[in-house]
């Protein structure tokens, strides 16, 4: 599948391919780095995961026979262009978002929220640079596989505090969700740190390194979604996240919207 559904299916902004029964891969195609758009996002990313979480809910439904001992599993992966081993993503696109006041409230926001709750394991198959917003996309993500940087180089950064961008409610109270130690916390957002895998690693970012391409990230990736699919099974999975993530969730959502019939009208263009 292709998604937005509007464009050409040879230019896509995200595929999702279902490459096993049990696993779904959602794959990052705008532009060279993968800046994150409203039409990314809007477009592209949440269609996409609602057509993956259609496709697991129908499974799991089937899988509710008394004999079906294998159907339910699920996961998905996220990952950058996979004919490339340079970037997961840059971040927001900030010439298009940046002036943007429904971006955070009405689009990024409710995709953190969305991927953070997904009833399915998520792995992010970081197979790059992955900067300040792409890396909270990662961090909305149940686990993080990661390049070791070992081939080329690859750094993980929210490097807002040097060109003075100040942090949404959704990015601190997904940061304090993620990681409970202030060092750490100090070190990604107020030191703006560019971290090397190993790094990142050591302070619990990640939880794989993987030597060589994509397609070895992925093959990581996949072995997790594989170690961790039959807990999808239950149909609990999403249902335990939303109470663990509970105060995450309403924090994020209280990011200030300004509202002027101008921008009711740009929020109702991109919903419409």
């Amino acid at each position: 599948m292709a998604f937005p559904l509007s464009l050409p299916t040879n230019e896509p902004l995200v595929t999702v391919t279902h490459p096993k029964s049990f696993l779904w891969v959602i794959e990052l195609h705008n532009g060279k780095d993968n800046r994150l758009t409203v039409d990314l996002v809007d477009g592209a990313l949440k269609p996409a995961l609602d057509a993956v979480e259609r496709n697991w809910r129908e499974q799991w439904r089937t899988a509710q026979e008394p004999d079906d001992k294998e159907g339910g599993k699920g996961a998905l992966i996220i990952v950058g262009r996979k004919n490339q081993d340079k970037f997961f993503s840059n971040g927001l696109d900030f010439e298009s978002v940046g002036p943007n006041p429904n971006f955070f409230p009405l689009t990024f926001n409710p995709l953190l929220t969305r991927l953070l709750l997904f009833p399915i394991p998520t792995i992010a198959a970081i197979n790059g640079h992955c900067y300040a917003g792409g890396l909270m996309l990662s961090l909305a993500c149940d686990y993080r596989i990661m390049t070791d940087g070992s081939k080329r180089n690859a750094w993980l950064c929210m490097n807002e505090v040097h060109f003075g961008a100040v942090w949404p409610l959704s990015f601190a109270a997904l940061l304090r969700a993620k990681f409970g130690d202030h060092r750490v916390q100090r070190r990604i957002a107020l030191e703006g740190h560019r971290y090397t895998p190993a790094e990142a690693l050591a302070d619990g970012i990640l939880d794989h390194l993987v030597t060589g391409t994509t397609a070895d990230v992925l093959a990581k990736a996949e072995e997790v979604a594989n170690s961790f699919c039959d807990n999808a099974r239950a149909g609990v999975w999403g249902l335990i996240k939303s109470d663990l993530y509970r105060d995450t969730v309403e924090t994020m959502r209280q990011d200030i919207r300004i509202t002027h019939p101008i921008f009711e009208d740009a929020a109702a263009k991109s919903r419409l």
